[in-house]
């Protein structure tokens, strides 16, 4: 999010980040200068004044895998949860004590959806009714800027009213093969053959029961699927058809090249703590997208703030409850 909104003019004032891997790979690109650390130790007064907050507080409570598991190991989750779910919170009261002009949130797209979008409605309260932004929403796919199927809700607020209007995409999705390593790569990147026999006879066996469950193949001029911060253990959701020889796994410079950063971006951790970053990261082109529009939205004031596509499931909803209350 940084590289997107410093795209779109802004500056840096503070990044909290409490992972020392993903703090490593920050501070050989950025620097030490604007890092803390854990967000729920920072002292909100520490925190400089700023325009615009963006975050993006933890999916895994919110996420269709994440509630699964807790619910199979019988945990809460949501705003049920005790310690990732309170997260939101955090960022709740900074932006209550700190005021900036704007915000943007993202999360997985299953936050709509969550308990049976309770969750959600928590959020649009706590935003709209209890902080007084005017928000708007929507659902983004990346596949428009780089060849990833990849949705994710994005949260836009303002404190004053303005004429937002979420960025207008690229309807030409790129291919694979153009983050695809045009030099050989190391053999290390290929299956063996004990671990590609085993990822197609489970995906045999969920077949047989009519489940989708199991790797998925790709070549140059496909679009891949999500890159989940999972891909170190097998990779199996986005594997590299080889031909005759057994498929590999995408390098960590591809996995950073297929969530739009430059190529310059430095990966200075391991290729597992790698794949885990980027797989836990934001598509930087498509947030610049909208961090261009934020940033003219705010330098472009209107008279009357308007709900815009996204919302409108919603915004109906707040349009009869404020209907009703005059």
């Amino acid at each position: 999010m940084r590289l997107a909104f410093e795209k779109a003019g802004g500056k840096c004032v503070f990044t909290s980040e409490w992972d020392a891997y993903a703090q490593k790979t920050y501070v050989a690109r950025f620097g030490d200068h604007a890092l803390f650390g854990d967000i729920t130790k920072v002292e909100i007064e520490d925190i400089p004044r700023h325009d615009i907050l963006v975050a993006g507080f933890p999916c895994q409570p919110f996420s269709i895998a994440g509630v699964s598991k807790k619910n199979a190991l019988g945990r809460e989750h949501g705003f049920r949860d005790p310690t990732q779910g309170t997260l939101f919170f955090n960022v709740k009261e900074i932006i209550r004590e700190k005021k900036p002009r704007a915000f943007l949130l993202e999360n997985v797209k299953h936050l709509l959806r969550h308990d049976r979008g309770q969750t959600f409605e928590v959020i649009r309260k706590t935003l709209q009714e209890d902080l007084g932004y005017h928000i708007d929403w929507d659902v983004l796919d990346a596949r428009c800027v780089v060849p990833q199927h990849r949705e994710r809700v994005f949260i836009v607020g303002f404190k004053d009213p303005v004429d937002f209007q979420w960025p207008k995409l690229p309807r030409n999705a790129p291919r694979l093969r153009e983050i695809l390593s045009n030099e050989p790569v190391p053999a290390k990147y290929t299956l063996s053959d004990h671990l590609w026999k085993y990822l197609k006879d489970y995906a045999a066996k969920h077949r047989a029961r009519g489940n989708g469950f199991g790797y998925s193949l790709f070549g140059p001029m496909d679009i891949a699927r999500t890159l989940s911060a999972r891909y170190f253990k097998d990779g199996s959701e986005i594997l590299i058809d080889q031909g005759s020889r057994n498929p590999r796994r995408l390098t960590p410079r591809e996995c950073a090249s297929l969530m739009g950063y430059p190529k310059t971006f430095e990966i200075p951790v391991s290729d597992t703590r790698a794949y885990k970053q980027f797989g836990n990261s934001v598509v930087v082109p498509l947030v610049t997208a909208v961090a261009r529009s934020i940033v003219r939205s705010l330098n472009r004031p209107a008279d009357q703030w308007v709900p815009k596509r996204g919302a409108s499931k919603f915004a109906k909803q707040i349009e009869l409850e404020e209907a009703l209350s005059i």
